[in-house]
């Protein structure tokens, strides 16, 4: 086997005492590997894209539940479109976007992920509040007031993650050992109160929210079985209303589920290593992080049959004909 000199393994030669040298990987491991998180980036991308389409669109979607669908939507679909793809292209290879891009893309990896977080904590007080105190549902959760949410969300954790990011922000590349490298460093403090606000509170509010939705919905479910012969018509639409309500906080606790087996992994270990980055784990950690984003919209697709038809109808280029955002989807 040719002998490779140590110029040639440099990711810019010309800089013999401060580049770092690419990445040493087994080339059929990398390419298996890369294929499948990249199959997966593209997915994630493609059928997330597919809930945005269907929530704006069709006028039907336009619920304040769907308003929070769909700013998920937004968060997983910015995952698909640009964090996994860099993320690859970062594990793989030598750096080359300079130490600006590098700290644009540390701090969306920050602020995305926490924006996704956010908006499960208000998909669960929707759920919450429509389950458990539906008569007041109309007045409390309204679309303006929802929009408004969603804006603080988003706007919240952008100064959230401008906070923990300052440093690369202001000194971009100040952790960077060598060219060619994209790595930032969180320290212990940081990291601590990180996985206290961003994981360990919001998932102790989702969790009692859901129990107390689960424990309402299972009693509702009994009281529907024991009327279920009623007739009148108005019970009828009641009876669709509370079927409706029960499947959305089924498919809330799903979420919430695989939520919890997708960023566990990725918090637990950064209890125990400082920086994760520099772990051989921390692509597959990474990976599973991200890989929340796609399986959100499976979800959807299971348990929801107006995205099933909404799909149907994306692909087949009917919402390009006249009068096909008010076309019946539910």
């Amino acid at each position: 086997m040719m002998e490779i000199n140590g110029r040639e393994e440099l990711c810019f030669p010309h800089l013999l005492n401060s580049s770092c040298r690419k990445p040493n990987l087994h080339w059929s491991e990398v390419v298996l590997w890369n294929i499948m998180q990249s199959f997966i980036s593209l997915i994630t991308a493609t059928l997330n894209l597919l809930i945005i389409i269907s929530v704006s669109h069709f006028r039907q979607l336009h619920t304040s539940t769907n308003i929070l669908l769909l700013s998920l939507a937004v968060s997983d679909f910015l995952v698909g479109l640009l964090l996994m793809p860099l993320e690859i292209f970062k594990n793989t290879t030598c750096w080359f976007l300079g130490d600006i891009m590098c700290a644009a893309f540390c701090y969306l990896s920050w602020h995305i992920p926490s924006a996704s977080v956010g908006n499960i904590f208000l998909i669960s007080f929707d759920r919450y509040v429509a389950i458990c105190d539906p008569l007041h549902y109309p007045t409390r959760i309204s679309r303006g007031r929802v929009k408004r949410w969603v804006c603080l969300s988003w706007l919240w954790y952008g100064f959230y993650s401008i906070f923990f990011m300052k440093d690369e922000l202001i000194r971009p590349g100040r952790n960077n050992s060598c060219l060619g490298e994209c790595v930032v460093f969180i320290n212990y403090i940081t990291g601590t109160i990180d996985l206290i606000l961003n994981f360990i509170i919001p998932v102790t509010v989702i969790v009692v929210l859901y129990m107390r939705v689960f424990v309402v919905a299972v009693s509702q479910a009994r009281a529907m079985r024991s009327h279920v012969t009623a007739v009148t018509l108005q019970h009828s639409v009641n009876l669709k209303t509370k079927k409706s309500e029960l499947k959305a906080a089924r498919t809330l606790g799903v979420l919430i589920v695989v939520y919890l087996m997708c960023y566990c992994p990725y918090y637990c270990y950064s209890l125990v290593e400082v920086n994760l980055t520099s772990t051989s784990y921390a692509s597959f950690l990474f990976f599973l992080y991200y890989f929340n984003s796609c399986l959100n919209p499976v979800i959807y697709a299971l348990f929801y049959p107006w995205f099933r038809k909404a799909v149907k109808l994306i692909v087949t280029l009917q919402i390009l004909q006249p009068g096909s955002c008010d076309v019946n989807i539910l």
